[in-house]
This record gives structure tokens, C-alpha cells and sequence, in this order.
């Protein structure tokens, strides 16, 4: 049988919900320190415009969206 594994999933989503990039790792501080950066590198404008960057976890590669850099 097995384990489940916490998987971290950044992305960076578009005013109509498209995602414009995404990274999924399995270590909190790299998830983290990503995410940072993704909501850093959105301008003022784009936040005010609805851009978001988001940050989630998953128990399985299958349900990372296929888009994503996978870093294991």
C-alpha cells in the first residue's frame, strides 16, 4: 500500500481564471518560497485586474495539473 504525499501546487492565475503558470513540489519551504515570489512578481495592476497567485496541496501527482514544472 501507498503513502500519501503532501504535494504543493503554485499557481498564477489570469482575471478569467486561466492558469498562466504553475510549479508543484513536494517541500513546504520551496512551495512557500515560490509562492512568494509569484505574488511578488504580480504588478499592482494585475492584482487590481484579478490576477491571483495561489498556493495548495494535493495527495497525488495525478490530480497536479498537467501544465505544471513537477519538481520532485
Amino acid at each position: 500500500m501507498s503513502q500519501s504525499k503532501t504535494i504543493w501546487v503554485n499557481e498564477q492565475l489570469d482575471p478569467a481564471g486561466l492558469m498562466y503558470a504553475c510549479i508543484a513540489c513536494c517541500d513546504a519551504q520551496h512551495a512557500q518560497d515560490c509562492h512568494t515570489s509569484f505574488q511578488d512578481n504580480l504588478t499592482e495592476h494585475q492584482k487590481q485586474a484579478g490576477w491571483v497567485a495561489r498556493l495548495r496541496t494535493v495527495e497525488s501527482w495525478d490530480d497536479v495539473p498537467a501544465c505544471a514544472l513537477k519538481l520532485s
